[in-house]
């Protein structure tokens, strides 16, 4: 399933016909056993954006297993977005006081209690738009990804790592990494009996 599969969901969300709660339920989405973040984030608000449908419109995102994870802050510092908003972090950089400022009071609190952003944006790795690529990019999320460069620039509060969605490969070759964590666990557990 491709986003351009999702049009005819798209269009009736597009008529105010479709709330989010009746969004995510479509059979099509609930398929997708996807976290609400990712779902409403990236589907319900861009689905349908013209740059998200051609900077990602290739992905199967049945192939597609989200993560939360902790990513250090110094990685944000070159993580690209989608070709089609090339830029647009550094624009937000600029002035990361000001991007604040037009947010809630509790976005800007948060900044400054936490030094970090209140909702986790959303990475993948770019070997899902091409299998010889490494990294992450930002899929949504680039206004905070370009607050926290900015924030580092200027050395306002930034804590040292941040949590962030991050979509990888079905079958990544992070099971690997998985089934060295299992065996850990396992080694663990059989030495609490000892």
């Amino acid at each position: 399933m491709k986003l351009s599969d999702l049009s005819p969901l798209m269009a009736r969300r597009e008529g105010g016909g479709l709330s989010y709660g009746r969004f995510r339920a479509d059979p099509a989405l609930a398929s997708l056993h996807w976290p609400d973040d990712i779902l409403e984030q990236f589907l319900f608000d861009h689905g349908d954006n013209g740059a998200f449908v051609h900077d990602y419109g290739s992905i199967d995102l049945r192939e597609v297993r989200w993560q939360l994870e902790t990513i250090p802050a110094a990685d944000f510092n070159e993580m690209p977005t989608g070709a089609s908003d090339a830029g647009c972090i550094e624009s937000y950089a600029k002035n990361p006081v000001y991007w604040v400022e037009r947010r809630p009071h509790k976005v800007g609190q948060h900044w400054e209690d936490h030094g970090t952003w209140l909702r986790p944006p959303i990475l993948i790795a770019r070997r899902l738009l091409d299998p010889s690529d490494t990294g992450l990019q930002v899929l949504e999320g680039r206004t905070r990804v370009g607050v926290l460069r900015g924030r580092l620039r200027e050395r306002l509060h930034v804590a040292s790592h941040h949590q962030a969605w991050v979509g990888h490969p079905a079958t990544a070759p992070e099971t690997e990494n998985v089934a060295a964590l299992v065996a850990a666990t396992a080694l663990t557990a059989w030495a609490m009996w000892l």
